[in-house]
């Protein structure tokens, strides 16, 4: 296989997780060869949550979740090892055809201080707004599930929402797979 292209090496490449596909469940719908690999830190980065083109999420009904460049800020989240062969239904969930993510190469730290080049992604043209409550769960059981920093958590755990209460295609999907309510 060829490799050269964000977080790659060989037949697999490393992807960094910070919002809904923290949760495994939730990453591995469209991307079965997702395999843990560990929690890392992006240093100098924010997390935001955005509408891209100010146009609102059909399927998770409020901001979803970016990163970017922010001097002294710090996003944790999951490196997650996928097979090539994931990398397009990758870019497909992130919407990388439509223009809303691009892909980028971005460096963070293990928890024993290394460092790794990982594939994640950057939401273009966005307006700042809030997630949907049901969004904002998937992220912090993600972030639980895969033992994050407490204070991150806690952190995560009081973002404001929009209240959204409606009902949502994707979450009946994660749902199915973990057999509980999100």
């Amino acid at each position: 296989m060829e490799s050269g292209g964000p977080g790659e090496s060989g037949e697999h490449f490393l992807y960094f997780a910070y919002g809904s596909n923290l949760l495994k469940e939730r990453l591995r719908l469209h991307n079965p060869s997702a395999e843990f690999y560990c929690v890392a830190l992006l240093q100098d980065f924010k997390l935001d949550f955005g509408n891209f083109q100010g146009k609102t999420s059909t399927s998770w009904h409020g901001g979803i979740a970016t990163i970017f460049q922010s001097p002294g800020d710090e996003v944790w989240g999951v490196v997650w090892r996928l097979h090539v062969k994931n990398k397009s239904s990758l870019d497909e969930q992130e919407g990388v055809a439509s223009g809303t993510y691009i892909p980028i190469q971005v460096k963070v730290s293990t928890q024993e201080g290394k460092v790794l080049t990982c594939r994640s992604y950057q939401m273009n043209d966005y307006i700042s707004a809030p997630p949907s409550p049901q969004y904002k769960k998937v992220i912090c059981k993600g972030a639980k599930q895969n033992g994050l920093p407490t204070d991150y958590q806690k952190k995560l755990e009081e973002i404001e929402t929009n209240h959204y209460k409606g009902s949502m295609e994707i979450l009946k999907e994660i749902e199915a797979i973990i057999n509980e309510p999100l």
